[in-house]
């Protein structure tokens, strides 16, 4: 009896249009360190923490990704972010630049 108690509300929730739940950063370094680690299989871990095992593997592998920039040296880190700041920078005087020979045209206009 309690497994079709347990069937019933899930079909109440999903029908109801059950939320999706968002998780905080440190809450999915907790799980996928808990994956990375073997020690427990991916079932428990999912069971541990009340989530899909196809999430916590996702999980897992954007954090082995993210690993080796955490070794990036300063000066790569602060050369990459030179370069983003340059092309800003471009941009933006190609905007006003843009922007002033406007101003001129239609200044030429009305003072004309």
């Amino acid at each position: 009896m309690a497994l079709s108690d347990n069937n019933n509300s899930r079909e109440r929730d999903n029908a109801m249009g059950k939320r999706k739940r968002s998780h905080s950063a440190a809450f999915k370094a907790k799980v996928a360190t808990e994956a990375i680690r073997g020690v427990m299989s991916p079932a428990e871990i999912a069971s541990k923490f009340e989530l899909h095992p196809t999430q916590i593997a996702r999980w897992r592998k954007q954090a082995l990704a993210a690993i080796p920039d955490a070794f990036v040296g300063g000066r790569k880190r602060r050369e990459d972010e030179r370069e983003n700041r340059e092309d800003e920078l471009f941009a933006e005087i190609g905007r006003l630049k843009m922007e002033l020979d406007w101003l001129k045209k239609k200044s030429a206009l009305l003072d004309g």
